[in-house]
C-alpha cells in the first residue's frame, strides 16, 4: 500500500453511510427558500374553492340558498351535498370502517363542519362567494361531554346508523356507542386485584390536542377530460392510499389517478386521511374541466381537521407491599368525534393502546375500550405517536407514579423493581405483544448516574423543607419517564388499511457511472428521507450517499407503499431499502466474480467492492462493477444493476427510553420553569445521529407544548374556544426549554439494519415525563393527581385548591 492509497476508515469515512452525521441534503433548497410546496403549484385556468361552514356543533341544515353567491364576481359553482348525490359522493368512508358526510348532508354534527363549497376564479372571490350562501340552521341538543354521551337521554347524534347495532368493530350498546374493544385475560385480572396487597385507581385522562403542521392541509386537482385522468397534487403521507381511496370513492381507474405529494411542510398524522377538500377540489375539476386548488386556514385546520388524543382511561394497579406489580386493569373511555375517523390499522379500533403494559413485567392484564361519538371534529389520529401508544405511555406513567406515591417508594425505584428483564426478551406481554429486544436497566441506570439522581431527590427534600419554612414559594418536581413504543405498522398478519397489508417498498436502479437513484414508498414530511435513505444505500452497496438520488410521493413512479407516520419509515421501508440494496449486491458479486474470474465464494465484501479472500489486492469496487453491468455481465445475465423490495415485517419493532424532567413551579402564579429535561432513546441502530437528535428536538418540543397547555377545547355549547394559535398553545424558541440527549444501542433481532424508528419517541416519552415533574411537585402537598394540560393558570388553581395559594 502506499501513502496515496485510502485507509479502511478514509474509505468509510467517503461513503457517508450509517453511524455519519451527514448533513441533510434537502436543506439546501429549504434555507433558499426553493421548497416546491403544494400552494407553489400554479398550472393554467387553475379556480380555487372554500367552504361554506357551520357555525353550529349539531344543527339541522333546513335550506342552502346559493343565488347571492353565484352572483358575485368570479364565482363559477357552490357545491352542495344535493350535487355530490349526483355522483355518489355525498358521504366517503373512513380508514376506520364508518363513513363521513363530505358536506352537510341534511344535519351537522360538529363546529365548522364543511357545508357547500364555492368553486371561484380565484381566492378572494371564492372567499366573498361562501360569505354570500344563506344556509338556514335548526339547533339541536349537543353532545360534548364523552361521560355524558352514551346517557338514557343523550341526542341522537348518527341518525344514518338508525337502527344499526353493529359496526365495523362489533355490536354497539347505545346509539352514540362506537365500538367496545377488549383484549386480556378478564377472570386472571380480576383474581390478582382481589389478592393484592395494594391497588390504585385513578381517572387519567389525556386531553384533545391538535398536530397543527406548520403547512395545513390542501391540495390542487386536474382532471383532463380526454383521457379521463385525475392528478392530484397534495400534502399526503401516504399518497399511495390516497389514490386508492380516490379510486374507491369516485369509480375511476386506478391507473389513471396520479398523487404526487411534493414537499410537505409537517405532517404529525394530520396528513394521513382524506378529507372533504381533497373530494370537492376533484369534482370541482371534474365539473369544471379546470384546476382547482384547495387551501385550508390556520382556523379551519385547528377545528375541523384529525384532532389528537381525547382518551379518558380509568387506570388501576393491584401490586405487592414490596412494590412488585401483579395486575392492570384499564377501561378506556375514547371520544372520535361525529365519524369515526381514526387512522389506525383495520383490526386496531383503539390503535396499539394494548402497549398500555409498558416497561413492566406484568404477569396479567386486562383493557376494554369504548369508542363513543359527540359533537366534536372527528379524528383520532397519530399525532407523533405509532396509534395510541402515546395515550397508553401517558397512562402507564402516570399510573406507575401514583403506586409509587402510595407505597411510599421512589419513583425510579419502583419501575426498577418492575422492569422487563434482558434476559426475557423476546418478551410476550399479558396484553398480546412480542417485545423484540430491550435493557431497560441499564438505560434506566445510566440516566440516573448522568442527571445524579440521587443529589436531584435530596435538593427536593431540602427544597421541600424550605417551602414549609416558608423561605420560599416554589415548588421542586423530578419528572421520571420511562417508556417502550411499539412501531413499524406492519406484519400484514395483523396490520392493514382498508384490505391493503402495511408492507413497505423500494426500488433501487443504479446506473454505469457508480450514481444510481432510490424509488421509496414512504413520504417525508421533514425526517430527512433524502439523507437518511442514501446512507443505508452507501453503506449496504458501497457507494457515496451522496451518488444516490432518493425520490418519494409520485405515485406514477414509486412503488406502492403505505407511507410515513407512526415511526414507519426505517422499521418497514428502511428494511426494504436495505433488502433491495442487498439484492444488488448478490448480483454485483457475480458480475465481481466473473470479471475477476474466481468464483463467488472466494469473494468477501470490503467496505465499497468485493475482493478476492487471500489475496486483498486483488479487487473489485463497487463503481467499476456498475460499468461492468452494462457491458460485461455473465454468460445468461440480464445486463443492468437495480431491484425491487417489499418488505413484509415479521414483527412490530420497540425502541425504548429513559426521560427526566427537573421543574420548578411557584405557586402563587403557577409559572414553571425546566431547569433541565434529560432524554435517553434507544432506537436500534442510529443511521444519522444528528437528524435523530433533531427528531428528539422536535418531538420534545411537541411533548412540551401539549403537557404544558396545547389543547382543543370547547365550551358547554359546543363551541371552539381555542381554534387558533392565539389560543393554541405553539411553542417558540421563547419558551422552549434546553434538550439534554443521550443513548444507548440495542439492535431489533429480525431488522435487516437492527433500527427500531425514533420521531415518535420523544413525544411518547415526553410527556408523561413533564406531568410526572408537576404532579411530583404538587404531591407532597397532598395531591395525587392532576390533569394536564399543566398551563400556569392550572398550576396555580392546583395551588388554591391545595390551600398553599397566597391571596
Amino acid at each position: 500500500m502506499n501513502d496515496l492509497t485510502p485507509t479502511r476508515e478514509q474509505r468509510t469515512a467517503a461513503l457517508e453511510g450509517m453511524g455519519c452525521k451527514r448533513k441533510r441534503v434537502e436543506d439546501a433548497r429549504f434555507t433558499q427558500g426553493k421548497g416546491n410546496y403544494v400552494d407553489d403549484v400554479k398550472l393554467p385556468g387553475m379556480l380555487h374553492g372554500d367552504f361554506v361552514r357551520s357555525p353550529h356543533p349539531h344543527a339541522r341544515v333546513k335550506s342552502i340558498n346559493s343565488e347571492e353567491a353565484l352572483k358575485v364576481p368570479g364565482v363559477l359553482a357552490v357545491i352542495t351535498a344535493e350535487t355530490l348525490k349526483t355522483v355518489n359522493l355525498a358521504w366517503m368512508p373512513t380508514l376506520a370502517g364508518d363513513v363521513q358526510m363530505v358536506l352537510a348532508d341534511g344535519k351537522v354534527l360538529f363546529q365548522n363542519q364543511e357545508v357547500a363549497f364555492v368553486v371561484a376564479t380565484d381566492r378572494y372571490a371564492a372567499d366573498d362567494g361562501i360569505n354570500k350562501v344563506v344556509v338556514e340552521y335548526e339547533p339541536l341538543p349537543v353532545v360534548i361531554d364523552p361521560f355524558k354521551a352514551m346517557d338514557k337521554d343523550a341526542p341522537v347524534l348518527r341518525e344514518d346508523l338508525a337502527g344499526k347495532t353493529s359496526g365495523a368493530h362489533g355490536p354497539r350498546k347505545h346509539h352514540n356507542h362506537i365500538f367496545e374493544w377488549t383484549v386480556g385475560d378478564k377472570d386472571l385480572t380480576d383474581a390478582a386485584f382481589r389478592k393484592a396487597d395494594v391497588t390504585i385507581k385513578e381517572m387519567i385522562s389525556y386531553h384533545r390536542t391538535h398536530p397543527s403542521p406548520l403547512e395545513t392541509c390542501q391540495c390542487v386537482c386536474s382532471f383532463d377530460k380526454i383521457g379521463g385522468e385525475l392528478t392530484i397534487w397534495g400534502t399526503f403521507q401516504a399518497p399511495h392510499v390516497i389514490r386508492t381511496v380516490v379510486a374507491l370513492i369516485a369509480k375511476l381507474p386506478e391507473q389513471k389517478i396520479h398523487v404526487i405529494s411534493p414537499d410537505v411542510g409537517g405532517g404529525f398524522g394530520n396528513k394521513v386521511g382524506a378529507y372533504p377538500g381533497y373530494i370537492c377540489a376533484a369534482v370541482a375539476s371534474i365539473v369544471t374541466g379546470k384546476p382547482v386548488k384547495w387551501v385550508e386556514d390556520r382556523i379551519e385546520n385547528l377545528t375541523a381537521t384529525s384532532f389528537a388524543r381525547d382518551y379518558h382511561m380509568t387506570t388501576e394497579i393491584a401490586a405487592t407491599k414490596e412494590g412488585k406489580v401483579t395486575g392492570l386493569r384499564v377501561h378506556v373511555l375514547a371520544d372520535h368525534g361525529a365519524f369515526d375517523a381514526c387512522a389506525d390499522p383495520s383490526k386496531w379500533p383503539a390503535g396499539f393502546f394494548n402497549i398500555v403494559t409498558g416497561s413492566y413485567d406484568f404477569p396479567t392484564a386486562h383493557l376494554s375500550v369504548d369508542g363513543i361519538y359527540t359533537n366534536k371534529a372527528p379524528g383520532g389520529v397519530a399525532y407523533r405517536c405509532s396509534f395510541r401508544v402515546t395515550e397508553a405511555a401517558y397512562c402507564i406513567e402516570r399510573g406507575m407514579d401514583i403506586l409509587a406515591q402510595k407505597l411510599g417508594m421512589d419513583p425510579a425505584e419502583l419501575r426498577m423493581n418492575n422492569f422487563i428483564r434482558k434476559e426475557q426478551f423476546p418478551y410476550h406481554s399479558a396484553l398480546g405483544w412480542e417485545y423484540d429486544s430491550g435493557d431497560y436497566h441499564t438505560a434506566m441506570r445510566k440516566m440516573m448516574e448522568t442527571v445524579d439522581y440521587a443529589g436531584l431527590r435530596k435538593e427536593q427534600t431540602a427544597q421541600r423543607a424550605a417551602f414549609k419554612r416558608g423561605e420560599t414559594r416554589e415548588i421542586m418536581g423530578l419528572g421520571v419517564s420511562f417508556f417502550t413504543e411499539i412501531v413499524g405498522a406492519g406484519p400484514s398478519k395483523n396490520c392493514d388499511i382498508l384490505g391493503i397489508a402495511m408492507f413497505d417498498s423500494c426500488e433501487i436502479r443504479l446506473h454505469p457511472t457508480g450514481a444510481g437513484i432510490a424509488r421509496v414508498g414512504t413520504k417525508s414530511t421533514g425526517q430527512g428521507h433524502e439523507t437518511t435513505w442514501a446512507q443505508i444505500i452507501a453503506t449496504e452497496i458501497g457507494l457515496p450517499a451522496n451518488n444516490i438520488m432518493v425520490e418519494e410521493g409520485n405515485t406514477d413512479t414509486a412503488p406502492y407503499g403505505l407511507g410515513t407516520y407512526g415511526s414507519r419509515s426505517t422499521p418497514v421501508a428502511g428494511a426494504a431499502i436495505a433488502m433491495a440494496a442487498r439484492k444488488i449486491k448478490a448480483k454485483a458479486q457475480m458480475i465481481a466474480a466473473y470479471k475477476l474470474e474466481v468464483h463467488e465464494g472466494d469473494l468477501e465484501w470490503d467496505i465499497d467492492g468485493f475482493r478476492v479472500k487471500g489475496l486483498p489486492e486483488k479487487t473489485m469496487s463497487m463503481k467499476d462493477i456498475c460499468w461492468a453491468a452494462y457491458n460485461s455481465v455473465p454468460p445468461g445475465m440480464e445486463p443492468g444493476l437495480e431491484a425491487v423490495s417489499y418488505y413484509d415485517p415479521p414483527n412490530m419493532t420497540y425502541p425504548f427510553g429513559a426521560y427526566i424532567c427537573v421543574m420548578n413551579i411557584d405557586v402563587d402564579t403557577g409559572v414553571y420553569k425546566i431547569r433541565r429535561f434529560y432524554a435517553l432513546d434507544d432506537c436500534g441502530t442510529r443511521i444519522n445521529p444528528m437528524i435523530i437528535e433533531g427528531q428528539v428536538h422536535g418531538g420534545l418540543t411537541e411533548a412540551f407544548a401539549i403537557a404544558m397547555g396545547q389543547e382543543i377545547r370547547y365550551d358547554p355549547e359546543g363551541n371552539v374556544v381555542t381554534g387558533s394559535f392565539m389560543d393554541f398553545f405553539m411553542p417558540t424558541a421563547v419558551e422552549t426549554p434546553h434538550w439534554e440527549t443521550d443513548f444507548t444501542v440495542t439492535p431489533s433481532p429480525h431488522h435487516p439494519i437492527g433500527a427500531k424508528g425514533v420521531g415518535e419517541s420523544p413525544n411518547v416519552g415526553g410527556v408523561p415525563a413533564f406531568s410526572n415533574a408537576v404532579n411530583d411537585a404538587f404531591s407532597f402537598l397532598g395531591s395525587t393527581h392532576i390533569q394536564m394540560p399543566h398551563d400556569y393558570w392550572r398550576n396555580w388553581k392546583a395551588a388554591k385548591n391545595l390551600g398553599v395559594f397566597a391571596a
